[in-house]
């Protein structure tokens, strides 16, 4: 497999083709600002296309029939995958910005792996239950259930961990029988037509089974919550963006699985270690510019060591590295665009007009004219109810609010639309798992703890989704439940 190529094209029904119209859109590299090759520009007849072909090879095939095949087709997509690690990497870090040092974690490595754990479940799962016989009206009935594949999925998938997430529903959704047309972000298309490579040239997939569709154009992959042909919708994206899925898919009644926006809250109790507080609080809002829906973008300390607090933040980040993506020592890159840029610095100012005190940057750095960088930006004196405490920013920047008390710092935590992650830091484990138990996310860290791995499910509560995804429970996502009564 070569370098990563000036141009890529989509895998449409086991073949790698250009654009229908021939059109193709630029890809950025957001260090720099410059472009660094050019997609296939999808069009409405294209998607039509990875549609039928992904229709036909769910009605026509043993793929949805055959879990052994299955299996043995994801594991050649893991070692294709593994093989051709340094090309994948060096797309991430081009593309998205991402620190070379992520793509040895979540951005990359992990989520390769995590795909022969999705394998690994397909080929043990538990397909058929057998619920026993019983005797309804007198008939005497054995009654078992069958999982079955939806049919066809069509997979939509943000710019800002564009591997894990594609593998995160592209692995689960294979694995349970779907076929799928995967649906990438304008920003990040090369992750994806380089997964649609690897698997038309090195794996046992049927023309069909994975189709990539990429196209600058975001009405090109709402056709798939609209169209009657695919049969369940996951999405990954802003809430705003999620609602017009959901609206879109409601007309055919198909599934629709959502992982959507946050505003998770790190609350430190009044006995924590205010040393492992902010390295946490550090490390998390500079991880890929601040650019994760589960990053933890609120800080709430106690009132009484707010001021302790915050200088020790300050003094962290003041020196914090950052810049070239490709750098090993950076953890904290750009942001995806310029116009992502704009975004994060009128919310800081907005922040400002409402009442918010610039701690530590603020702006675009001196020492990085090139690309679309902001500083690590720390705003103290943050009211509960102001913007940058309840709008994702998805950005470097830390709202620090305080708190008086554990019922305070609940409060304030479940105080927002989101509620998809979080973190509680106390030196008592009991009174910090107490705290958690309290606040309404789908994921939440007691001390310091990883809730990330292939075998954790992964979601919000209220406006961060509906569903789950990784686990178990993600896997199953793709699966409906056929309840079978036979005479006995």
């Amino acid at each position: 497999m070569p370098d990563v190529e000036r141009e890529e094209r989509m895998l449409i029904g086991g073949r790698l083709v250009p654009a229908s119209g021939g059109g193709v859109f630029p890809n950025l590299n957001p260090a720099t600002g410059k472009e660094i090759g050019v997609t296939a520009d999808g069009t409405a007849a294209d998607m039509n296309a990875a549609i039928a072909a992904a229709r036909a090879a769910f009605d026509g095939t043993r793929w949805a029939d055959d879990p052994a095949f299955r299996v043995r087709c994801l594991r050649q997509l893991q070692a294709a995958l593994t093989e051709h690690a340094e090309t994948l990497r060096a797309a991430v870090v081009a593309e998205a910005g991402a620190p070379v040092a992520l793509t040895h974690g979540a951005q990359l490595d992990i989520p390769v792996e995590g795909l022969g754990w999705v394998a690994g479940l397909a080929e043990d799962y538990p397909w058929v239950t057998d619920l026993g016989i019983a005797e309804p009206y007198g008939i005497r009935t054995h009654r078992y259930l069958r999982r079955e594949p939806f049919g066809v999925v069509g997979a939509i998938t943000p710019w800002n961990f564009p591997m894990q997430i594609n593998l995160a529903k592209v692995g689960p959704a294979l694995a349970a029988g779907n076929t799928v047309v995967l649906k990438p972000a304008p920003d990040t298309p090369w992750t994806a037509t380089l997964l649609g490579r690897l698997a038309a040239e090195e794996t046992d997939l049927p023309p069909g089974v994975l189709n990539v569709v990429t196209s600058s154009r975001h009405e090109v992959g709402r056709r798939l919550a609209e169209d009657e042909r695919v049969d369940m919708v996951s999405f990954t994206g802003s809430t705003a963006t999620g609602r017009a899925v959901m609206r879109a898919g409601a007309e055919s009644i198909k599934k629709v699985f959502l992982e959507l926006g946050g505003k998770s809250a790190l609350v430190a109790l009044d006995d924590a270690n205010l040393k492992k507080v902010i390295g946490n609080a550090a490390f998390q809002i500079t991880t890929h510019a601040g650019q994760g829906c589960a990053i933890l973008t609120r800080l709430v300390l106690p009132r009484s060591r707010y001021e302790e607090g915050l200088e020790m933040l300050v003094e962290t980040l003041r020196d914090w590295p950052y810049g070239d993506p490709a750098d090993p020592g950076n953890l904290m890159g750009p942001l995806i665009s310029e116009r992502q840029r704009e975004r994060v610095l009128g919310l800081i100012g907005t922040g400002v007009r409402e009442g918010a005190r610039v701690a530590l940057g603020g702006g675009v750095p001196d020492h990085l004219p090139g690309g679309f960088y902001v500083e690590p930006t720390v705003l103290a004196d943050v009211h509960p109810d102001a913007t940058v405490a309840q709008e994702e920013i998805f950005g470097p920047v830390l709202a620090v609010l305080a708190h008086d008390g554990d019922d305070d710092a609940v409060r304030i935590a479940n105080n927002s639309r989101y509620g998809l992650s979080g973190m509680v830091i106390s030196e008592s484990a009991e009174r910090a798992r107490a705290v958690a138990g309290r606040i309404r996310t789908g994921t939440i860290s007691v001390n310091g703890g990883l809730f990330y791995g292939a075998d954790v499910p992964f979601g919000g509560y209220r406006q961060s989704g509906v569903g789950r995804e990784s686990g178990v429970a993600g896997f199953e996502e793709y699966l409906e439940i056929k309840s079978i009564a036979e005479a006995a």
